[in-house]
């Protein structure tokens, strides 16, 4: 999902937008010949995602700048960690540092989140569904536009697992799709399966319901996965007795780490939240730079602290 292609392309966009015209602080005030080695420190504990993102900045400013990597997304890590150490042009490295820091705060965000929402999931013998298969924690398209593959890719790295990437991935009627079809006086078990002739077999449809009335509709027409949106856990309970295993059961809304772990309890086998994404903290990480330059043919040495 998170392409090369993709990658540089958001890259390249992030760094026009930053510097259009270059940076003119780094190219008044920072020597042609200075070198720079720069030391990626986290400032608090999480979760890593994002780190060939990070990297991937420096190069795309300039080819021959080297990032060594010490740890990999996924990886958990404390404060005071180093997840890796960037050298190269000073100029390179100061103008790549706040685009490659964006993308990999904001990605350990969402990926600490996540697994946040994994553990408590899995906490107090909740989290298994009647198959006795783990619950999922999967994410929403409540994502930040134009950075989707990012924010997703950071989302397995917590642990969690993804929904439909878009619109064009799979079938999914929700609460307006099916006003619509009310509105024309179509029955609900007729249009699923209307619409499981027209799509290939390899296609997954997935229907909305907010009361417990609505799911015998959705059984009768084979929806493969039914979503129980803003269900009350005892409604949850029975919505999973009610479809016993027919379908796969997902539970949407009014999640949040105080709540997911009860949700899990109940037996659905996926939860979605968009809280995973849409309304996440950036992890304080920092770019700690020890600058070596030549003036007047003396070497002089600095340190510069950066988040």
């Amino acid at each position: 999902m998170l392409s090369a292609t993709t990658i540089n392309s958001a890259l390249r966009l992030a760094l026009d937008e930053d510097a259009p015209w270059g940076d003119i602080t780094g190219e008044t005030f920072i020597p042609a010949t200075a070198s720079a080695t720069a030391k990626l420190s986290a400032r608090e504990a999480g979760v890593l995602a994002g780190i060939d993102v990070f990297a991937r900045a420096f190069t795309l400013v300039d080819p021959s700048v080297d990032v060594d990597l010490t740890s990999a997304d996924g990886n958990a890590f404390a404060a005071g960690d180093t997840l890796a150490t960037v050298s190269g042009p000073a100029r390179a490295v100061l103008r790549a540092e706040r685009i490659a820091l964006n993308f990999c705060q904001r990605m350990s965000g969402i990926a600490t989140q996540t697994r946040a929402f994994v553990d408590a999931a899995s906490s107090n013998s909740a989290g298994t569904n009647t198959d006795g298969r783990g619950v999922r924690i999967v994410d929403t398209r409540k994502t930040t536009p134009g950075l989707r593959a990012f924010e997703k890719h950071a989302v397995v790295c917590g642990g969690g697992h993804n929904h439909r990437f878009g619109l064009s991935d799979a079938v999914m009627v929700k609460d307006n799709h099916l006003a619509v079809l009310a509105g024309e006086g179509a029955d609900v078990a007729a249009a699923i399966r209307s619409a499981r002739d027209r799509l290939s077999h390899t296609t997954t449809i997935e229907v909305e319901v907010d009361r417990l009335a609505q799911i015998q509709a959705v059984l009768d027409g084979g929806a493969d996965i039914i979503m129980l949106d803003n269900f009350s856990l005892a409604a949850l309970r029975a919505g999973v007795e009610l479809i016993a295993g027919r379908a796969i059961v997902e539970a949407s809304g009014n999640v949040s780490l105080e709540t997911v772990g009860d949700i899990a309890a109940t037996g659905v086998d996926v939860i979605s939240s968009g809280a995973l994404t849409h309304s996440v903290r950036a992890i304080d990480l920092g770019l700690d730079l020890d600058l070596t330059a030549e003036v007047g043919g003396v070497e002089s040495d600095s340190s510069v602290g950066l988040s």
